[in-house]
């Protein structure tokens, strides 16, 4: 099989979070971090047949008060180091991204980024396959179709 040429994006792309919801998100491309990390309002844990679960409040769009109420199953508990150097325990889950067209599943941890201006930082763990990124360049893929289930 021949190996696929990489996608080339720009430092920050539209993309969208499916099983969340979330239809259409600005999200930073950050190939320093290794892990993602998706802006929270609040979570709690909580435990469904036996699985331990988080709900969580995300707001997509920064200036917005429009919420959307968010589930999912825990990956894991975790410290997670900032990049301020500062370390706390973070909820990671695993869940589907839509970007530029394609689609792949990666982990992601919940934090409050309410202070920064994306609400999505997608790492390198989660570009490692299929994608090139040009610091050069911003919003090369076209903006999801925004999806019908918010709350």
């Amino acid at each position: 099989m021949e190996p696929v040429e990489p996608l080339t994006l720009g430092w920050r792309e539209w993309l969208a979070l499916p099983a969340l919801g979330i239809g259409a998100i600005k999200a930073k491309l950050d190939t320093g971090a290794r892990s993602s990390s998706l802006s929270v309002v609040s979570a709690e844990a909580f435990e469904r047949g036996g699985r331990l679960h988080v709900r969580f409040l995300v707001r997509p769009r920064r200036r917005s008060e429009r919420t959307v109420i968010c589930e999912a199953p825990v990956l894991d508990r975790r410290p997670v180091t900032d990049s301020g150097g500062h370390t706390g325990e973070r909820w990671f889950i695993r869940t589907g991204i839509v970007l530029a067209g394609r689609r792949f599943e990666t982990d992601i941890n919940l934090t409050d980024r309410r202070a920064m201006l994306f609400p999505l930082l997608l790492g390198r763990s989660a570009l490692v396959s299929g994608f090139s990124i040009d610091p050069a360049l911003s919003y090369t893929a076209p903006k999801p179709e925004t999806l019908r289930k918010t709350r």
